[in-house]
C-alpha cells in the first residue's frame, strides 16, 4: 500500500529522506529508486539488516523547482512507493461566506499559522479574472496586519458590485500559496422583503378567519329569523 507524507517548507532547507522495505524474499532482487515526479534521482544510500531494507535521500531545497513529490520505490513482484510531498504552508481564511450589507464596512482576514510570508497581496474576482486590489487608486480601500502572518483587507461603503471572491495571495521564498474568501452584499431591501412578506401572509390569515366569522354570524342569524317565522305561524 503506497504511504504518504505531506511537508511543509517556507524557507531553503537540507533534507533527508529515509525509506525501509521489508520483504520476504531474496534482498537482492528488490529494486530501489528514488523519483521526484517521473524523474529517477541517484540513490544516496542502500542498506540492508536481516529482512529489512533501507535508502536515504539527501538534498537541499534552495528554490520552488525543487519543491514537489519525492518517492522511494521498491521494485520487487508487486511495486511499492513510499512519497513525501514538499509544499509551502496554507492559508486559512473564512470557510463561510460574508454577509454584510449595503453601505457597511466589512474586514477580510487571511492568515497562515506559525509562518512568515515575505510579502502579501489582495485579488478580486467576479468570475474568472482577479483583478490586484489597488488602495493607492481606490481609497474604499485599507490592507494592514497586526502580525506579519497575517493580512487585513478592509473594505468601506459597500455596495452590491463589491461581492464577490477576494483571494490573499502569499509568497515565501519556496513558493507562493492562496486563499479565498466570499464576500455576499445585500441590499437592506432583502430583509424588509421577507417582513413584508410575513406581514402580508398575517393580513391574509387575519381576514380569512374575519371572514370565517362573519359567515358563521350570518348563518346563525338566518337560522334564528327561521325560528321565529316558525313560532309565529303556529301562533
Amino acid at each position: 500500500m503506497p504511504v504518504e507524507k505531506n511537508i511543509t517548507l517556507e524557507r531553503p532547507s537540507n533534507i533527508k529522506l529515509i525509506c525501509q522495505f521489508t520483504t520476504s524474499g531474496d534482498l537482492n532482487s528488490v529494486n530501489v529508486t528514488w523519483r521526484k515526479d517521473d524523474e529517477i534521482l541517484e540513490t544516496n544510500y542502500l542498506n540492508a539488516t536481516g529482512s529489512i531494507l533501507y535508502t536515504q535521500y539527501m538534498f537541499t531545497i534552495v528554490n520552488s523547482k525543487q519543491m514537489g513529490s519525492y518517492s522511494c520505490v521498491f521494485g520487487e513482484k508487486k511495486e511499492q512507493r513510499g512519497t513525501f510531498n514538499f509544499k509551502v504552508p496554507e492559508l486559512h481564511g473564512k470557510n463561510k461566506p460574508l454577509i454584510n450589507y449595503v453601505g457597511d464596512s466589512v474586514v477580510l482576514k487571511c492568515k497562515c499559522q506559525d509562518c512568515f510570508p515575505l510579502n502579501w497581496t489582495w485579488y478580486s474576482s467576479n468570475g474568472s479574472v482577479q483583478v490586484p486590489v489597488d488602495v493607492q487608486m481606490n481609497d474604499k480601500y485599507v490592507i494592514n496586519g497586526k502580525n506579519a502572518n497575517e493580512t487585513r483587507l478592509k473594505i468601506m461603503q459597500l455596495s452590491e458590485e463589491d461581492r464577490g471572491s477576494y483571494w490573499c495571495h502569499a509568497i515565501f521564498q519556496l513558493g507562493e500559496s492562496e486563499e479565498h474568501i466570499e464576500l455576499v452584499v445585500l441590499s437592506y431591501l432583502v430583509p424588509l422583503k421577507a417582513f413584508l412578506a410575513i406581514a402580508a401572509e398575517v393580513v391574509l390569515l387575519v381576514a380569512i378567519i374575519l371572514l370565517c366569522e362573519m359567515y358563521t354570524q350570518k348563518k346563525k342569524e338566518h337560522s334564528d329569523d327561521g325560528k321565529e317565522f316558525e313560532q309565529i305561524e303556529q301562533l
